[in-house]
């Protein structure tokens, strides 16, 4: 079974109209903004950029398997829970409340969203290998969800809405924790602009 990219879910934000059902246990941030609205919780001018661990769960990197081994197991089944360990390709510019993890084998890299809209740095740099603990899960991302997230990602309303030709079906990781660890100089890739 291929794996999408475009298995992304609004974990900034939802509009009333937008179709994406969240997976059991995930909360819906209906409403939610990025604009001068109060983000109890997610006060990012105090985060310490020294930080490397987030979230509500700890993440026991002894335990994580690889990226390719997770997608593997995953394979045929509709939820699994799993830690694993993977490397970081995108990070929402906007609020740190998603980050995207290279697939090792396919062109699309998948979305990882924050169980309870736990956030990291928005500086994390691309190349960070990244240990996530939670749940696999398949899922629908509806149109609307996936321009909002490439616009959170650095696009234009316009650019994104061009890039998005219908809802896609594929697998999302649900993290409850995650670990971060600077990437050496030969795992960094080249700085790029954002893109889903």
């Amino acid at each position: 079974m291929a794996f999408t990219a475009a298995a992304l879910l609004a974990s900034c934000g939802n509009n009333a109209e937008e179709t994406t059902t969240p997976a059991e246990g995930v909360e819906n941030h209906e409403g939610h903004e990025h604009e001068g609205e109060d983000h109890t919780g997610h006060d990012h001018a105090a985060m310490d950029e020294n930080k490397t661990e987030f979230g509500a769960v700890a993440v026991n990197k002894e335990a994580a398997i690889t990226t390719a081994e997770m997608l593997a197991q995953f394979e045929g089944q509709t939820e699994m829970a799993a830690t694993f360990k993977g490397e970081l390709t995108g990070v929402c510019t906007k609020m740190g409340c998603w980050v995207k993890i290279k697939h090792p084998a396919e062109g699309e890299d998948f979305m990882v969203r924050f169980v309870d809209h736990f956030t990291i740095p928005t500086t994390t740099e691309m190349g960070t290998v990244a240990y996530l603990t939670g749940t696999a899960k398949q899922d629908t991302t509806s149109v609307d969800d996936q321009i909002h997230l490439l616009e959170d990602g650095g696009m234009s309303h316009d650019e994104a809405a061009a890039q998005v030709t219908g809802p896609k079906y594929g697998m999302t990781f649900y993290a409850d924790g995650i670990a971060l660890e600077a990437a050496t100089a030969e795992e960094a890739p080249a700085t790029e602009t954002e893109t889903m």
